[in-house]
């Protein structure tokens, strides 16, 4: 179907018709945490409209709307796809699954899988079954990720991996794993390659860590004498680098559209207005009003910025370092925000636990806490700084 006129026209009314039919009204409503759709072979649903809605828009294949149909996706083009965001955004519509194998594997799937890995994982990506976690940092390779030490070994019929990883986010809740192992010792870049295995596998071990934030959303992880089947190697053999990179485009790209952890769900305005006061329906502090004012000037920009990079992305140009650059935005534009909701706060902003303290504020003092990760996940800032150096502004290293 064409991205324009009387074809696109009628797409946005038979869309508009089919969410408004199949959108359950308690899907139209604020999520909490406890909510987030993640799917999964271990996920507890909060809410069973939760699963109905998830299972509705799979079966249309609009969790991964411009996936092609035969991999389980809704084949949209690009102007479909923004229709369909739009019509969901005007009845409020919850995000039927939050994925990683959406956001960041299903795509390199998509450019470097071969067939039978594309039939075997993306369908079940696009349904929620399966969960799939990131092993990627070790203790010795977070910035330099490319010092991983993550040993996979050809033992004929399988591979064989020993090694730890550690910030594995919600290892302990995964079904499978897309992991970076070294195949090969005797080159750096050159000998990592790119493979898929289920948790449950023996060997696999997943321990929580224990953030500020009082949650455990990171993990360590460990490999011991893990059998990984050949037919999971993705790619070729010592060249999952190019993957990798290509998979923290895709991490770095959502995370920048807004998929940070952490969010207590409040507005800041609305933040404000509670805690400071309201003047004829404006913040009452005229200084906090005009800091507010120009972070949301500031966060729309970013919006519409991060629009376009997608659309030239999707046109064919590639995302390239333009990932850095909003991934680093992103980072400074949430913790900026979350500092702003906490100083409206004042001192209702210092509770932790018990009574005298209202949870919604007590969820956003710990998601003030928790997004002091966001300037490390996906990439630290200094790292993304110096890839806008090198690759953006053509700055040198210094000798």
């Amino acid at each position: 179907m064409a991205d324009f006129g009387a074809e696109l026209d009628v797409f946005r009314t038979e869309t508009r018709e089919w969410l408004e039919a199949n959108c359950p009204a308690s899907m139209r409503t604020p999520m909490t945490a406890e909510e987030t759709p993640w799917g999964g072979a271990k996920f507890k649903w909060a809410n069973p409209d939760s699963k109905l809605w998830l299972d509705r828009m799979a079966e249309k294949g609009w969790t991964a709307p411009m996936w092609p149909k035969e991999y389980g996706g809704g084949g949209l083009s690009a102007g479909e796809a923004r229709v369909l965001e739009q019509e969901m955004a005007r009845i409020k519509a919850r995000p039927p699954l939050f994925s990683f194998g959406v956001w960041m594997l299903g795509p390199v799937l998509l450019e470097y899988a071969n067939e039978d890995q594309k039939k075997t994982h993306l369908p079940k990506i696009v349904r929620g079954e399966i969960r799939w976690c990131q092993g990627y940092s070790e203790p010795g390779a977070g910035s330099d990720l490319a010092g991983l030490q993550t040993r996979c070994e050809d033992k004929g019929d399988h591979f064989l991996i020993n090694g730890q990883k550690v910030w594995t986010s919600y290892a302990d809740q995964a079904d499978w794993i897309f992991c970076l192992v070294r195949t090969d010792t005797t080159k750096k870049h050159e000998g990592i390659s790119f493979v898929l295995f289920d948790m449950s596998t023996p060997g696999v071990e997943a321990r929580p860590i224990k953030l500020i934030s009082g949650e455990s959303p990171f993990c360590e992880t460990f490999f011991t004498d893990v059998k990984v089947p050949k037919d999971q190697l993705v790619g070729k053999l010592n060249g999952g680098w190019d993957i990798a990179k290509r998979l923290l485009q895709f991490e770095r790209q959502n995370i920048s559209a807004g998929g940070f952890g952490g969010a207590a769900g409040l507005e800041i305005e609305d933040v404000a207005l509670a805690h400071v006061g309201s003047d004829n329906g404006r913040i009452a502090d005229g200084d906090l009003r005009a800091r507010i004012a120009a972070h949301k000037m500031d966060a729309k920009a970013f919006a519409l910025t991060v629009r376009r990079v997608e659309a030239e992305a999707k046109s064919g140009k590639g995302l390239g370092p333009a990932a850095s650059i909003l991934k680093y935005a992103a980072a400074t534009l949430n913790q900026h925000k979350h500092e702003l909701m906490l100083e409206a706060m004042g001192a209702e902003g210092l509770g932790w636990d018990g009574e005298g303290f209202d949870r919604s504020n007590i969820r956003e003092t710990r998601a003030w806490l928790r997004s002091k990760g966001n300037s490390i996940e996906g990439g630290t800032s200094e790292i993304n700084l110096n890839v806008v150096a090198k690759r953006v502004l053509g700055l040198m290293d210094h000798q």
